[in-house]
């Protein structure tokens, strides 16, 4: 176990501090913007003219949205076929920032463990 206010990583025998996992995390953070979460699909829905072609055939009309959630409500945002490349590259940000995430939380919380554990050492003299 480490003396100071740091984890030892699993990996190899390093120990982080809080502000080590805070710097890694920035770090790794800088070329995932801009970030998005949500999902992108292709919908086909029929249009609101009468005899349309496309929608007599069954072809319908596609086009792509963003769902997503915000605030526990859902939400429906029309995509132009344009946009998808960017928006597409935008949701991959926002899931490799989640990744990022996820995997900083264990690391960040076992770094202050640490510190509160030499904190109480100090205190207890």
């Amino acid at each position: 176990m480490c003396e100071s206010a740091h984890t030892c990583v699993m990996t190899s025998n390093k120990c982080e501090s809080t502000t080590d996992v805070l710097r890694s995390l920035q770090s790794q953070a800088v070329g995932l913007w801009p970030a998005i979460l949500g999902s992108l699909s292709l919908r086909r829905a029929p249009c609101i003219r009468e005899n349309c072609k496309a929608c007599l055939s069954g072809e319908q009309h596609s086009s792509y949205v963003l769902y997503g959630k915000t605030k526990g409500r859902r939400f429906t945002v029309y995509i132009p076929e344009d946009l998808v490349p960017e928006v597409r590259r935008c949701l991959d940000n926002g899931r490799a920032l989640q990744e990022l995430l996820f995997e900083a939380a264990p690391r960040y919380v076992k770094a202050l463990k640490e510190q509160k554990a030499k904190h109480s050492k100090k205190v207890r003299g």
